[in-house]
């Protein structure tokens, strides 16, 4: 008798965790570990494309702001069947980010609007001690 062998392809991890040094090259490193990851999701270019904005910004954040000596900030993203979440997690509990409008012509400040702008929803989660979480979700189309 024969018989057919069915192969599953395994199919693309629905979650992707990294620990970087709080750096301008750290959070180089988060955005295109992220594009690279999101490229195995086959997701809508929209979502691709607002999702390395956001970790960019996110992870530009924590190694700016998030800093402190000898600690990592970790990356996340999980995605799910409806939504995709990206989390930056640093070591510094205290200065919780706030959305501002930054002074005319301010050199910086415009990244947590333009993460506003982008996500779906956004929030911080504090803990465990000492750390803080900013996260960022982006709604993903229906079939």
């Amino acid at each position: 008798m024969n018989q057919k062998k069915v192969i599953q392809l395994p199919s693309p991890a629905t979650q992707f965790d990294v620990l970087l040094s709080p750096t301008p090259r750290g959070a180089r490193l988060a955005r295109l570990l992220a594009v690279d990851w999101l490229r195995t999701l086959d997701l809508p270019y929209r979502v691709t494309q607002a999702a390395e904005q956001v970790v960019a910004e996110l992870a530009a954040n924590a190694a700016t702001h998030g800093r402190v000596a000898g600690r990592d900030f970790r990356l996340a993203l999980l995605s799910g069947a409806d939504s995709l979440r990206i989390e930056v997690t640093d070591t510094r509990g205290d200065g919780l980010p706030v959305l501002r409008v930054p002074a005319p012509g301010a050199d910086s400040g415009r990244g947590l609007l333009l993460v506003e702008a982008l996500a779906d929803r956004w929030g911080v989660g504090l803990g465990p001690v000492p750390r803080k979480t900013v996260w960022a979700e982006l709604d993903l189309p229906r079939p």
